[in-house]
């Protein structure tokens, strides 16, 4: 177990909402209008700017070459029992000012499940989870993974992932890269509420704690992400992002920890764990486990699932569960 602690376009979309619950439908229809036209673009939306997709689609080009050549070598087998070969990862997260009433609170988080790639996945992360007690899960991101699949392809195994977890409070995703705006409404359909540049409060007693959940920003950036990050509730704050590509915008914004994925961990890593590429564009200290910036705490999982090729080296997918905690410094209360 690993113990942290933190010392003390763009296109523009609508106004962003800031929420103790979900967006109205209204707003959620013009969201999902300019995400589709978004996504029918040929081009990537960062935080720096629009950038052309060749680089992405010259990488699944390089991805088919090296499957080819696992095959050849006969490594596909050892790459998929890898896959295969998830970690349940605890970690506690301190901070001097968390809440009393949410000392001890537990997140489940899950990234990157693609279990349309890899439905065998969702059998042996639900063993990794049976009986596990959590008062949040979060999923953030890429649920999804071949376009060509159909969206129950990956919410039905997600549903046999979770069926044994046990959830006190809530199910909040948010979206990724890979997924098209129909996964905000097919997430809501197996129960999970979906963040789309927004925020909520969780209450106990007379204490709260806000979490903000932002569309993608390594593909579908826009300024609500960044909106919704200066405008959240005031509180200890928790970002859900799917990348780390706005983590310092996110501590500028007095974030306390930020949870993200989208890079596998690299799944296909050179021997010492570092990954050969890692798909963030800014923010690249942050591209794997636990990482800082500034007063934030960042946690960035190496991903549940497998992308174009069903095949990790060097690198194992994972499931964290994350305990807060409070901890005192002198003069505190």
């Amino acid at each position: 177990m690993t113990t942290l602690r933190m010392h003390e376009s763009q296109t523009d979309l609508l106004p962003v909402i800031i929420a103790h619950g979900e967006q109205n439908m209204e707003t959620r229809q013009i969201w999902a209008e300019r995400r589709r036209h978004m996504e029918k673009q040929g081009v990537q939306f960062g935080p720096d700017g629009p950038r052309p997709l060749w680089r992405n689609n010259a990488f699944s080009v390089a991805l088919k070459i090296f499957h080819a050549g696992a095959r050849l070598l006969r490594l596909d087998e050892r790459g998929r029992r890898n896959a295969l070969d998830i970690e349940l990862v605890t970690r506690t997260v301190s901070f001097p000012d968390l809440p009393p009433a949410f000392d001890g609170f537990r997140i489940l988080h899950l990234s990157d499940t693609h279990l349309d790639c890899l439905p065998e996945i969702a059998v042996v992360g639900a063993r990794l989870l049976a009986d596990i007690e959590v008062d949040l899960l979060v999923l953030t991101g890429d649920i999804h993974g071949n376009h060509h699949a159909p969206l129950s392809a990956s919410t039905q195994p997600l549903l046999q992932l979770i069926k044994a977890v046990h959830v006190k409070d809530r199910r909040l995703a948010i979206l990724g890269n890979h997924d098209p705006a129909d996964m905000a409404e097919a997430l809501g359909d197996v129960g999970f509420d979906v963040l789309l540049n927004e925020s909520i409060v969780l209450v106990r007693g007379n204490q709260h704690i806000v979490l903000t959940g932002l569309d993608d920003v390594h593909r579908f950036f826009t300024r609500d992400a960044l909106k919704a990050l200066s405008q959240a509730p005031e509180g200890f704050r928790i970002a859900l992002v799917h990348s780390a590509e706005v983590a310092d915008y996110a501590a500028a914004a007095r974030y306390a920890l930020y949870l993200c994925g989208h890079t596998h961990g690299g799944q296909i890593c050179f021997p010492s764990g570092r990954p050969v590429i890692t798909h963030l564009l800014r923010c690249r200290h942050a591209s794997v486990g636990a990482w800082g910036e500034g007063n934030m705490v960042g946690y960035t999982s190496r991903g549940l699932g497998v992308g174009d090729i069903p095949l990790r080296f060097n690198c194992r997918g994972e499931i964290s569960v994350i305990t807060l905690r409070r901890y005192f410094t002198s003069g505190s209360a």
